[in-house]
């Protein structure tokens, strides 16, 4: 079952989010610290009580499996944007015990039908190109719209 989070799911979360870290020290450890120190512990709190968007949870039998982290976009029009309205998933988590069985999507439906709920013109999220999640993304109808490269002078 997917739920809004509520602040005492904070240390669960971050267990779940402290899994997220190590994927990204390990795939990119020039780019991300190790270890989940007390700013990033607190940062959860943000879509907790902040009202920047959310946090959401999947529950089973009373033990939390998985979380997203949303954000609420809303960009005015600039000189050469249009102005637009969007839910950005800022993070996202499954257990690692929990994966590959409908958690992800589960999550993603959420999002998606809180996304519509307020008018909304789309979802966005990012990933790394490290990141094996990328194909589970696209099965569930995520797009490439936009792409950063690099070139890197320091190896």
């Amino acid at each position: 079952m997917v739920r809004i989070a509520k602040p005492e799911d904070a240390e669960r979360i971050n267990e779940l989010r402290r899994q997220v870290n190590e994927l990204h020290v390990s795939g990119r450890p020039n780019h991300f610290k190790a270890g989940f120190g007390e700013a990033l512990r607190k940062h959860v709190y943000m879509y907790l009580t902040d009202g920047i968007g959310y946090a959401a949870v999947d529950e089973e039998e009373g033990q939390i499996i998985g979380m997203v982290m949303v954000d609420y976009i809303d960009r005015p029009e600039s000189p050469y944007r249009y102005a637009e309205r969007f839910a950005h998933i800022a993070e996202i988590c499954v257990d690692e015990k929990h994966r590959r069985q409908g958690v992800g999507k589960r999550l993603l439906d959420f999002v998606k039908a809180d996304a519509k709920a307020k008018g909304f013109s789309r979802i966005e999220l990012d990933v790394w190109a490290f990141n094996d999640a990328l194909a589970f993304y696209e099965a569930e109808g995520y797009t490439v719209f936009r792409r950063f490269l690099e070139l890197r002078l320091d190896e």
